[in-house]
């Protein structure tokens, strides 16, 4: 097939049109921080990786701040799974026991570095932590029954403001916390973490990138809106259940 300067000049044309329509968003949140949850299938789509890889260069280069925090959850069934242990989910969260907690550990460092060479690839600068590092996310047990789930107490953002204003670097983190009265490992969801994150550093918006097209109601019906109050009441009334409650949770 052979492209021809008509060919070149729409391309040029429809990506100068996205970039006007860009621009007054561009102004908005010029030196902001935006928190981005990573996960679904994205994650495991090459295009959609590679894809998701440059929008964030391209967020950093003009001049936004972008968070990534990252999932993992096909990956870490996938290989429970091979290693015959067993995995439960209890409202969307999963049970997390001691041979669970180091196999959820190593699947989430895995999938940190790959995240990071894709930006690396890509042309841009990243770092990857966890939510141990810095002691950036402290965490207590979320509930018995869930074994080493933990939900964030303590969230510093200290370590994170020192990547992006010294080091110009993308922090990509695994969301998995330290104690605050001891040291064990807590898994924590990515979501939850997210959201304690986004509030750590003051971010401007926190963005959940799912392969879900949102909240659903009982007839099937997109809700594009929600105040909290409404939030709560689909949550009680088992309208929103598995792993979008703790979703609905962090935007709460």
């Amino acid at each position: 097939m052979k492209i021809t300067m008509k060919d070149k000049q729409k391309k040029f044309l429809d990506k100068a049109d996205i970039l006007v329509q860009a621009l007054p968003f561009m102004q908005r949140y010029q030196g902001q921080n935006i928190v981005i949850k990573f996960g679904g299938n994205a994650m495991i789509d090459d295009d959609l990786f590679a894809s998701f890889a440059r929008d964030v260069i391209l967020l950093k280069q003009v001049g936004i701040n972008p968070v990534i925090v990252h999932g993992g959850g096909p990956q870490i069934s996938e290989m429970l799974k091979k290693l015959n242990v067993p995995s439960n989910f209890v409202d969307g969260l999963r049970v997390t026991d001691n041979a669970t907690i180091d196999i959820v550990t190593m699947v989430l460092s895995l999938i940190n570095k790959r995240i990071v060479a894709a930006i690396t690839q890509a042309g841009g600068q990243a770092v990857g932590i966890c939510g141990i590092d810095g002691g950036m996310l402290r965490a207590k047990p979320a509930d018995k029954k869930l074994g080493f789930v933990g939900v964030p107490h303590l969230t510093d953002g200290h370590l994170l403001n020192h990547l992006q204003s010294n080091a110009e670097f993308i922090p990509v983190i695994a969301p998995i916390g330290i104690g605050v009265d001891d040291q064990q490992f807590y898994n924590i969801n990515a979501d939850t973490a997210a959201g304690a994150i986004a509030v750590a550093i003051a971010a401007r918006r926190l963005l959940l990138l799912s392969d879900i097209e949102g909240i659903i109601d009982h007839q099937q019906n997109l809700i594009e809106e929600l105040t909290t109050a409404e939030a709560r009441k689909l949550i009680k009334s088992d309208v929103i259940s598995g792993g979008m409650i703790p979703k609905l949770e962090t935007c709460i």
